[in-house]
């Protein structure tokens, strides 16, 4: 039996998304201490923080003015994803909806650099696209001007230095994107496009240079499989190498007055940081400073202080809950500021994982991150009190899982589980050409790196090979259902979270602004279809043969509740053992404590009764 119960594992808080005040001495965080995120603030660090949100809707992010004492920070309603804009004046505590537009989704752009105005892209003039906007900090509503009118999926990376030009970037898929500079000041502004190319090429997170003559960024273009560091010169259009590595360079943050900078790389999951500053001469040069000594392995979300000489950043690992830790960036000494508690859970009962490697059917290696639980750990071959292994699928497709804390797996660990989560073919996090292992019609080949999966965990001396569970959510959800209907007989039962069990249907239906992305993976409607129903689990649904749970948000804008309805029905009616949850508050997951409690408490019940 748990030493704790689930109430207790999921009231441990997080503390993540940073973002200093404009004189460097104030932080902003988000923290779930109520129970959905919420804007909380401190002066110096592990003081008691002011909680500055009292809503019951997820805070998504919180920036900070860089001249006023005043934040803007995004909140959707129910999980519809519709996310609004709000100025919070930080002096007076009144808060204030900017966009006024609930049926629009707006995503932040920035703050200009003299804190007069912001823009963002929003799909209010048509649902399936995304228009430019920029809006004075004290305009609400349809005062936004309106600057840029886009064909597709429009996202901003930040305002030049001298606010006269916004960084655009277009997205085509999870792999192919394009970035343009849009001219403010123009009389028709326009966008100029820096990266026109073949094929797919990805150019992501992009900041500009100080001197406003160059963009950095991280990129696959040219013979590289993995995202390099770039310099993109304006004026020649010229790419110039800066990071070239076996890993990922996952992005990079810059303070454009200083050329300060922090990139990461992804090694096999754990982040390693390096810190620098950019010569302001060689732009491909620069000096480096130590590398903070952080806790976990895993960090990210960095913002610099008014001067740049520190910055803040959340880590988290397998045995370490997110919180906020401040940098100094030439001593390279690092101190935590947020004190996200543990709920009385002691720290050093969190178990670890190890990573390993499994050969899939085709000889790929696949790796995953395997946690057994105290007790089981040193077992023998041959011993027959093998744990139950939950086997838990990311979403995605283009995700990846990462040695950072969960307090679900912790739980399932405390109650005796074992717990393994893969990175199939398709991933993030391992280069170009094993992210595209799984396209459309290889989309069944990571379905088999989970039967190898699966076949090794039953051959671990520390596993009971006949109480194994298939878990995940999204389009993890799917790998379940495909799981349990292709390779039955592997499985003691299967748990599909926001899951796709009809491809025909989950794209005729998801939201109009995410189609045409979803189909640049999946494929396409118009040329795919009969090749999406032959993969889709609803149609294969008579080969289920473990009992299955399923559970999804009414206000689902991403996977319509439509997915869980049908196969729960369709099993139903095979005589399968189906328990179905939906949330009327919730959307793509669970946001909502009560909402988290309850259904990881059932989840653990049905656990209980089947395997």
């Amino acid at each position: 039996m748990a030493a704790y119960e689930i109430e207790r594992y999921l009231n441990v808080r997080s503390a993540y998304g940073a973002s200093f005040g404009p004189d460097g001495d104030e932080l902003s965080f988000l923290m779930d201490t109520t129970g959905t995120p919420q804007v909380w603030t401190l002066t110096g660090p592990r003081e008691w923080p002011e909680q500055r949100t009292f809503a019951d809707e997820r805070v998504t992010f919180a920036s900070w003015s860089p001249e006023r004492r005043e934040l803007m920070f995004g909140m959707d309603e129910g999980g519809n994803e519709r996310a609004q804009l709000f100025r919070l004046d930080a002096e007076t505590g009144t808060i204030e909806n900017v966009t006024a537009m609930p049926d629009a989704k707006h995503r932040w752009g920035g703050w200009s650099h003299d804190g007069e105005r912001f823009a963002f892209t929003s799909n209010r003039r048509d649902e399936a696209v995304f228009d430019v906007y920029v809006q004075d900090r004290d305009e609400t509503g349809d005062e936004a001007e309106l600057v840029y009118e886009g064909d597709g999926w429009l996202s901003l990376s930040g305002w030049s230095p001298d606010d006269s030009r916004l960084l655009v970037s277009q997205a085509y898929s999870n792999f192919d994107q394009d970035l343009y500079v849009l001219d403010l000041e123009s009389e028709e502004p326009t966008l100029e496009h820096l990266t026109p190319h073949e094929g797919d090429v990805r150019y992501q997170s992009a900041s500009w240079a100080p001197d406003g003559e160059g963009i950095y960024l991280v990129t696959d273009q040219g013979d590289t499989d993995t995202l390099d560091l770039a310099y993109l010169d304006l004026e020649t259009g010229g790419l110039e190498s800066v990071v070239a590595d076996e890993w990922n360079v996952d992005g990079i943050a810059l303070d454009d007055e200083t050329g300060r900078f922090v990139y990461s790389q992804n090694v096999e999951g754990y982040t390693e940081l390096t810190v620098g500053e950019f010569d302001s001469d060689e732009p491909t040069e620069f000096e480096e400073f130590p590398e903070p000594d952080l806790p976990g392995g895993v960090s990210g979300g960095v913002s610099f202080d008014d001067d740049a000489e520190r910055f803040a950043l959340s880590t988290t690992g397998d045995t370490v809950n997110t919180n906020v830790f401040v940098v100094d960036i030439e001593a390279g000494e690092a101190e935590r500021w947020t004190s996200a508690p543990t709920a009385g859970i002691p720290r050093e009962t969190f178990d670890e994982s190890e990573l390993v490697h499994i050969e899939s059917f085709d000889g790929l290696e696949i790796p995953g991150f395997l946690t057994l639980p105290d007790g089981k750990r040193e077992a023998e071959a041959g011993s027959d009190d093998g744990a139950p292994v939950i086997v838990d699928i990311h979403g995605g497709p283009e995700s990846q899982r990462r040695p950072s804390f969960s307090s679900v797996k912790q739980y399932f660990l405390d109650r005796g589980y074992g717990y393994f989560e893969p990175n199939v073919r398709g991933s993030a996090g391992y280069g170009a050409d094993y992210a595209a292992l799984d396209d459309v019609e290889k989309r069944m080949d990571s379905v088999a790196d989970i039967e190898a999966c699966v076949e090794w965990l039953q051959d671990h001396p520390a596993v009971d090979p006949d109480r194994i569970v298939a878990k995940g959510g999204s389009y993890g959800g799917f790998m379940v259902l495909a799981s349990l209907t292709e390779y039955p007989e592997l499985w003691a039962a299967g748990i599909d979270i926001v899951g796709i069990a009809n491809f025909v249907t989950f794209l005729e239906n998801t939201g109009d602004w995410r189609r045409e992305l979803r189909e640049a993976e999946y494929g396409s409607l118009a040329e795919d279809r009969e090749f999406l129903e032959e993969i889709s689990p609803i149609n294969n649904v008579e080969q289920i043969e473990a009992p299955l749970f399923v559970l999804h948000g009414e206000n689902d804008p991403r996977v319509p509740v439509g997915e869980a309805e049908q196969i729960a029905d369709e099993a139903g009616e095979q005589g399968v053992p189906v328990r179905k949850l939906i949330f009327d508050d919730e959307g793509h997951g669970f946001s909502k404590l009560e909402n988290r409690i309850e259904a990881y408490s059932e989840i653990a019940d049905f656990l209980d009764e089947h395997v």
